[in-house]
């Protein structure tokens, strides 16, 4: 072995101990590393459960069981799905890891502001919600009704959790692999349902820029096949009309695309039942069904005869 090669060699060996005693260091969960994890959120000051992915917490709590699902969550660390000290309590944690760590105020849902209580007329409430504590929307903003005197209410637009310290006990259950699993996990965070999902490598046909050979000759497109990877998600209506989809749609897709390392997300819209009972009615028009007797009267209407239509037909 040449003096190069031995220097080469030595080198290489120095760069994996290196490499090997960095991962040592940093051991444990990192940044973009997907897991299942169970927690229950509780305000420091009266121990109130303002969130839990546990069904009996939730039942003690008298929180409605069934308008919700109750099981572990998958975030992505690092993804903004948990509060920013939750996320840097979970670098270099293991599965089975449990912790419970104190969210401030300030960055949970922000200090109470006395300015964001005001006063505002009582005739811009609906007459069903003009009691203390009701939940009301004024001007696009959502608030809370403390009084109302009169023609004159006075609102609190402040986050019902604003100024309260919070509490955020969770247990690491598992690390999650599986991209499917992981797309499934984020729409779920951000959609609080999991549709069904699959990733498939799909060949397709792109334009793509090439040089020409002609050094004076401009760029030339030519099309060639390229592999992608799709995320394909199935939307159920409740989805189709989730308002975090409706308006952020691109943004989330965007984030999948990036974490995941897709090239595309692809939505299918699923319609089930059978027949086609329901196109009548559009067909007919205002008068109902579009059944023999309505097209008689649309030829009879149109000066067509019905007789010599067919025979025309059945001429050519």
């Amino acid at each position: 072995m040449s003096d190069q090669e031995q220097a080469d060699a030595a080198d290489d060996a120095e760069e994996a101990e290196s490499e090997e005693a960095t991962e040592e260091e940093t051991g444990g969960l990192q940044d973009g590393d997907f897991v299942r994890i169970a927690y229950t959120i509780r305000t420091v000051d009266d121990g109130q459960v303002i969130d839990t992915t546990d069904e009996e917490t939730a039942e003690e709590a008298e929180i409605d069981t069934e308008e919700y699902e109750f099981e572990p969550r998958i975030i992505a660390i690092g993804a903004g799905h948990v509060f920013p000290s939750v996320e840097e309590a979970l670098i270099g944690q293991s599965v089975g890891d449990t912790g419970t760590i104190e969210i401030p105020a300030a960055e949970a849902f922000g200090e109470f502001d006395e300015e964001e209580v005001k006063t505002v007329k009582a005739d811009k409430i609906p007459e069903d919600d003009r009691y203390p504590g009701a939940q009301v929307q004024i001007d696009g903003e959502q608030g809370r009704l403390e009084t109302i005197i009169g023609g004159r209410a006075r609102v609190d637009f402040n986050h019902p959790l604003a100024g309260e310290d919070l509490e955020y006990e969770y247990e690491i259950l598992e690390e999650v692999d599986d991209r499917e699993e992981q797309a499934a996990g984020m729409l779920g965070m951000y959609l609080q349902e999991a549709p069904e999902v699959r990733i498939e490598t799909v060949t397709e046909e792109e334009e793509v820029t090439v040089e020409s050979d002609d050094e004076d000759g401009e760029p030339e497109t030519e099309t060639q096949e390229v592999e992608n990877e799709v995320l394909y998600i199935e939307a159920t209506p409740q989805m189709t009309m989730n308002q975090q989809w409706m308006f952020s749609k691109q943004q989330i897709a965007q984030d999948l695309m990036q974490r995941l390392d897709l090239d595309k997300v692809i939505v299918e819209e699923v319609i089930d039942g059978g027949g086609m009972g329901g196109l009548g009615g559009m067909m007919g028009g205002m008068g109902g069904g579009a059944g023999g007797a309505d097209i008689e009267e649309a030829l009879e209407e149109a000066d067509v005869d019905a007789d010599e239509l067919v025979e025309e037909l059945d001429e050519e």
